[in-house]
């Protein structure tokens, strides 16, 4: 296991210093007259940012990618850094640590490569995306798939944390649906929110990629399937840090003016789940 981390190790400096540095880009960055209004091409009248790195985004979005800003900063390197290290002392749970924390750094620079607006930073995300990907997947090639239920202890929690996935998958599924489908049923074809973006890609990477991958790794974890042993830690870490980036960018949207209503609720108690279900896999892992 340390052969591969060891390879590992450039790839994960290299993450630190880079999304620092965009992070750092996102928080720090104000230059700009501030909002504005924009027609789109489908003749909707949207409110730009008009601030900063994310000057050319919807006003309401911007402050949600400062907000990921800050739990990248503060939260994901961390978390990185820290789980890198007890990987590479053998420690299995700090290889599931890692790994669902590289995916998390995987999935935030794939959406902002697709959905940001292009700015000076496109070469660092798209540098992100691609070292957090090899990163990634050598960090879960270094698993010893074969024997990796025998790691876990009999007593674990496969129902509720894999019973957990599944209930996040199907609830933030049908969350999506009832945004996309209505719509399209009653001909105005464009959702509320579409903005001046080209298409619903939130929605639609995580109905057509992140929700499947989750339904299967819960679904597997379920049966106590090796995959299901991998896949559903896996997950589990990376939705803690998803989770976490998801609350801040609640308070970032209440503190501009807008009702949430139940996702005020929904989205902590699936934070705190995803913590719940993490804590009891990993400690179920045998010493």
């Amino acid at each position: 296991m340390n052969d591969k981390l060891k390879t590992n190790g450039l790839l994960i400096a290299s993450i630190a210093v880079l999304s620092a540095f965009a992070a750092l880009s996102g928080i720090l960055s104000n230059d700009g007259p501030g909002n504005y209004h924009h027609t789109s091409v489908r003749g909707e009248e949207v409110l730009i940012y008009g601030k900063g790195i994310y000057k050319d985004m919807a006003a309401e979005l911007a402050p949600q990618g400062i907000a990921q800003d800050y739990v990248t900063l503060f939260v994901g390197i961390p978390l990185l850094i820290f789980s890198f290290f007890l990987a590479k002392k053998g420690s299995l749970r700090g290889l599931f640590l890692l790994s669902g924390t590289l995916g998390y750094f995987l999935v935030t620079y794939l959406f902002y490569t697709a959905m940001g607006m292009y700015n000076a930073l496109f070469l660092v995300y798209v540098s992100l995306l691609g070292l957090s990907f090899f990163a990634f997947l050598q960090s879960l090639l270094t698993f010893n798939l074969e024997n990796l239920p025998g790691k876990f202890s009999e007593k674990t929690p496969v129902k509720f944390a894999g019973g957990f996935l599944l209930v996040n998958t199907l609830g933030i599924a049908l969350l999506w649906l009832s945004v996309v489908v209505p719509p399209l049923l009653d001909g105005t074809i464009y959702p509320a929110g579409l903005d001046h973006n080209t298409t619903m890609i939130v929605q639609g990477f995580d109905l057509g990629l992140l929700l499947p991958l989750a339904f299967v790794a819960g679904w597997l974890y379920l049966k106590r399937k090796p995959l299901g042993y991998l896949g559903g830690p896996v997950y589990l870490v990376f939705l803690c840090i998803l989770m976490t980036a998801l609350v801040a960018k609640i308070i970032a949207i209440a503190q501009g003016g807008v009702n949430l209503g139940p996702v005020l609720v929904i989205i902590p108690a699936f934070l705190g789940l995803s913590i719940t279900g993490t804590w009891l896999s990993l400690r179920s892992i045998k010493h």
